[in-house]
């Protein structure tokens, strides 16, 4: 229950579990006459050796070039990469990550599951992104990022922090202001 597509490339001891499609025709499409036209898709899909790739996961070919999963990486279940990605060697993509189109990861890099990467995006090398982040732009190589759009995880701990206060604040705001109405009555 695997299907590879032509252009599919596959290396050594690798393993592909049911369902997933390599090669898939990535999501192309130009306006002609004021109609989707599909553009065509005739790049490669390329798995290099020692790769696992879980079930229902769709790789798409490149439109141009090739998409490629370097060697070693491991990809989990219900995982999209979209044309012309590139994953570099020894790789974690956690299950549910979607990868658009022409990104480029680097090695050693761990995507936690329901990761989303916007396309044309750079992932330094041993990057590490937590669950449900949103990748919007560039991460330089050895970042740990988190949240929706992506940032420091010290950053957005913070971030964090200060929306769990912002019930209590808009309590004692309202006090203040209800304070205010009082004195300001006095007049």
């Amino acid at each position: 229950h695997v299907v590879t597509y032509a252009g599919t490339r596959i290396g050594r001891a690798v393993i592909v579990h049911s369902g997933t499609c390599l090669g898939v025709d990535g999501f192309g499409y130009t306006l002609v006459d004021g109609e989707h036209a599909k553009m065509p898709q005739v790049g490669r899909c390329v798995i290099e050796d020692g790769v696992e790739i879980g079930a229902n996961t769709a790789i798409d070919r490149g439109s141009l070039g090739d998409t490629r999963v370097g060697a070693g990486s491991k990809i989990d279940n219900l995982v999209h990469l979209a044309h012309n990605v590139r994953i570099g060697a020894r790789s974690l993509l956690a299950a549910m990550v979607g990868i658009a189109g022409s990104t480029r990861i680097g090695e050693g890099v761990w995507l936690g599951g329901q990761v989303g990467v916007r396309n044309q995006v750079e992932i330094g090398d041993g990057v590490r992104v937590a669950v449900q982040a949103g990748v919007s732009k560039d991460i330089p190589a050895g970042e740990t990022v988190s949240g929706s759009p992506a940032r420091s995880h010290r950053d957005a701990l913070r971030r964090d922090a200060s929306v769990g206060r912002i019930p209590s604040i808009s309590k004692r705001l309202a006090a203040v202001e209800k304070e205010i109405q009082r004195l300001g009555g006095r007049e």
